[in-house]
């Protein structure tokens, strides 16, 4: 089958970002982040405490409740060499909830910092708990490839993998704050909902909810539901090729209920996704959907890159659903994981999404792309309006409402 894969010239989607317009800290109050509404090409801003003006009522809003672990862990050497090492995915057991749980091991997918300082031998320290206990926590090398490296981690209590990473471990702000984490990061780069361990970088959409913002919008009839995906260090990843034809994407888990499968299907008004993570975490539904009869039971089902653009007329996104929950409801499953390595670009045709929450993004980037894809030419100008009127840029920076309407 021959895909049609979108013809991108990755030099179409820059612009300028100044460094000073990257917001190196939170705001002091999550909900009082500037908000830009894009409502069918037009243009207009507020504070994001007020979002429940813009959003119609009766809509469905879906947010990743992914928690963002300690996946940071600093290491050093008897020569005094410092050797860091950043979590990226459980590797055995490769369920991230099993891995959490474990006791005493368990081994890990990661990146390591200075790595050529650390050839062979086990690094060691001392890790202080809560309860004032020290427990020894090591890391052993046991194989290496171009992805990275497996690191067995062990620690000599009974105490679960989950409870020694939050205390071992730092959290993971992204790379372009340019600066170390501090306390305050373990609270303000976590969104109020984060309840599921997995992920290495926040949903940062989520970050300007606030109780008083989720209680205007039951107060206007709008839903909110959860979904789970777990942001992998790949959405840093930068677009190296001149074209997105040549552009590998990562591969991240989702993770989905038989509860919100039958919310989708109820659902007869605007569906809003709380970030580019939901957007994928979505629109991969419907491609895992499409291929329902050949999912197996006990097999970890796969969206792959370039899935969306196959040929063929699109499938019905209610029939889509419907699948997926005759799957779930044949094999007693109250939950579905699945990988997506899912790419939205310019070109796609959106299935389930109406309109997205989200910040905004780095110079030619996949989520840019994804936005542009949403907006068409129009990501432009919201672009440099937001340049233009003081928004403050990426991760702990302000909001965006697209709504197609």
């Amino acid at each position: 089958m021959v895909l049609k894969i979108p013809k991108i010239a990755m030099s179409d989607y820059f612009y300028e970002l100044p460094d000073e317009r990257i917001a190196t800290f939170p705001l002091t109050e999550r909900d009082q982040s500037k908000l830009l509404v894009w409502e069918k090409g037009n243009i207009s801003e507020s504070v994001f405490s007020g979002i429940d003006r813009f959003l119609p009522g009766g809509s469905l809003l879906v947010s990743n409740n992914t928690k963002v672990i300690h996946a940071r862990i600093v290491f050093h050497r008897p020569t005094g060499a410092r050797i860091e090492i950043f979590c990226l995915e459980p590797f055995h057991p490769a369920d991230y909830q099993l891995s959490f749980q474990q006791q005493g091991s368990t081994e890990w997918r990661c990146l390591v910092g200075n790595a050529k300082k650390w050839k062979e031998g086990i690094l060691e320290q001392r890790v202080s708990m809560p309860d004032e206990r020290t427990l020894l926590f090591r890391a052993e090398m046991t194989e290496k490839d171009e992805q990275g490296f497996t690191i067995r981690f062990s620690w000599n209590s009974a105490d679960t993998f989950a409870t020694v990473l939050e205390a071992a471990g730092r959290i993971p702000i992204p790379p372009y704050l340019n600066r170390e984490s501090e306390e305050s990061d373990n609270l303000r780069y976590q969104t109020l909902y984060a309840k599921i361990d997995g992920s290495v970088a926040a949903p940062t959409a989520g970050l300007h909810f606030t109780p008083a913002v989720l209680q205007k919008l039951a107060l206007k009839n709008i839903g909110f539901t959860e979904l789970t995906l777990h942001v992998g260090a790949g959405t840093f990843q930068p677009v190296k090729t001149e074209e997105i034809s040549g552009h590998t994407m990562h591969t991240e888990t989702v993770i989905i209920t038989k509860k919100l499968i039958r919310q989708l299907l109820r659902h007869r008004g605007e569906l809003i996704a709380v970030g580019t993570t939901s957007v994928r975490s979505l629109e991969s539904i419907y491609w895992l959907g499409i291929k329902a009869s050949t999912l197996t039971p006990g097999q970890m089902p796969h969206v792959e890159q370039w899935e969306p653009y196959q040929p063929g007329p699109p499938a019905d996104t209610r029939q889509s659903l419907l699948n997926i929950l005759r799957f779930m409801e044949q094999h007693a499953l109250e939950h579905l994981n699945f990988t997506t390595s899912i790419i939205i670009v310019p070109g796609y045709v959106f299935r389930l999404v109406n309109g997205m929450i989200t910040n905004f993004h780095q110079p030619q980037s996949t989520l840019l792309l994804l936005v542009a894809a949403f907006l068409g030419p129009g990501w432009k100008e919201t672009y440099e309006y937001a340049l233009k009127n003081d928004f403050r840029f990426l991760s702990y920076g302000d909001s965006n409402l697209y709504l197609k309407g």
